[in-house]
């Protein structure tokens, strides 16, 4: 257990975006494996099964409550005709708005930003860009169309750049 601890809680907390149930999804990963601890014990593949474990039942978990998000993620959302789709400007001096930090620092950053995204746009990012899951996986596992995948993960890169910029900013620049 303390060998995959930090990479059960991570991977969970990545997808659900919260702590607490990243700790509750940990603890089920976990009690999971000790039912099957006689086929874990030692075997040189437990981690990539525990990763399973904690990935497929955080994307239960978002599954459960996908109603309750979707509805939220739909309030504020364009009328026909009006486009929500705003280019992510950069300004020059910040372009790499983590460039220069330490690796730590970076991932901390980009943790802290992942949790203000909405489910809808999170949990498709996080399971693309950090377990490498590809868009029609995605779309199977999340039950949504692939066109929804590739929108939420075109509009969740946006936001957490946003979220980044305006993170790494100088507080002068933020409020003049």
């Amino acid at each position: 257990m303390r060998l995959y601890q930090d990479m059960v809680y991570s991977t969970a907390a990545r997808v659900v975006g919260n702590a607490a149930q990243a700790e509750d999804i940990a603890q089920e990963v976990f009690i999971r494996a000790h039912a099957r601890f006689d086929d874990l014990g030692r075997s040189p593949t437990a981690g990539g099964w525990l990763k399973t474990v904690a990935m497929n039942l955080s994307i239960n978990h978002v599954q459960r409550y996908r109603k309750r998000w979707s509805f939220f993620s739909e309030l504020g959302r364009p009328r026909d005709g009006e486009s929500d789709d705003q280019p992510v400007d950069f300004a020059d001096e910040w372009q790499d708005p983590l460039l220069g930090l330490a690796a730590e620092e970076r991932r901390a950053r980009v943790d802290q930003a992942l949790e203000q995204l909405p489910d809808h746009q999170r949990v498709p990012l996080v399971l693309f860009h950090f377990e490498e899951v590809p868009y029609d996986e995605i779309a199977r596992q999340l039950g949504i169309s692939l066109a929804k995948v590739k929108t939420d993960i075109l509009r969740g890169r946006a936001a957490l750049a946003r979220l980044l910029s305006q993170e790494s900013q100088p507080e002068d620049v933020l409020f003049p």
